[in-house]
């Protein structure tokens, strides 16, 4: 009896240990220490300010947006219709105007919106950090998106509509939804383009985000900072 319940005990501490190397495996070491959440998530947040600095500004350029196939915005599904019905009847050039500019409200409103998405960043504490961490290629920006998306928009959407008056949009799509309701045949639309294009162009600035923290995370050339080296190293 005795050997056996030595027998189990053995089997215990040999299981338990196997199973606490595992995890010390899996915690990453630098400076002469085990590196704590505090500091994985400070790693996070650089990466998330680079994907801001390097990968949204480029959505405030011109043609950001319109001609970048990753997040160019297209006309909503309820707007196929008047798309086709302006195009039959030879208003190729004001249908084209309409999209265009569609795209040119996002990246004026991103421009302006810039400090919104670096004030999200810096109000994620990253509890489950290292989860995170340990976690897909997007995992990160995936977190920025769940804890901000509704925040974001509600500050974002009044930009939006901003941009819309100073881009012209405002003018243009008054115009482009005038003449298809007032083609025989057709019913009346009255699309909110500001909702639409709002939630379009924060799709847009987390897909730019993700772009940044998955180079991040599969290039060590990308480990630009120190920090970034130390946290990324854990995921290699």
């Amino acid at each position: 009896m005795i050997r056996k319940f030595l027998a189990v005990v053995l089997i215990f501490n040999l299981t338990a240990c196997a199973e606490l190397q595992q995890v010390v495996n899996q915690l990453p070491q630098g400076g002469g220490g085990i590196i704590g959440n505090t500091e994985i998530a400070s790693g996070l947040r650089q990466a998330l300010d680079f994907g801001i600095d390097k990968q949204v500004t480029k959505l405030t350029q011109t043609d950001g947006f319109f001609k970048n196939e990753l997040v160019k915005i297209v006309l909503p599904q309820e707007l196929h219709k008047v798309d086709k019905a302006l195009r039959d009847v030879g208003l190729s050039k004001l249908a084209d105007e309409g999209l265009k500019v569609l795209n040119r409200a996002a990246e004026d409103a991103v421009k302006e919106a810039t400090p919104i998405f670096v004030d999200a960043v810096k109000g994620i504490t990253f509890a489950d950090a290292k989860n995170i961490l340990l976690g897909k290629n997007d995992a990160a920006t995936r977190y920025l998106n769940s804890k901000t998306q509704t925040a974001l928009y509600n500050k974002f959407s009044p930009v939006i509509n901003n941009s819309f008056s100073k881009v012209g949009a405002d003018k243009i799509w008054s115009n482009l939804i005038n003449k298809y309701n007032n083609l025989p045949f057709t019913n009346n639309v009255n699309p909110d383009l500001t909702d639409y294009v709002t939630g379009e162009a924060l799709k847009g600035v987390f897909t730019m985000i993700a772009i940044e923290e998955n180079e991040i995370r599969t290039k060590l050339s990308s480990r630009t900072t120190d920090l970034l080296k130390k946290v990324f190293a854990l995921q290699d």
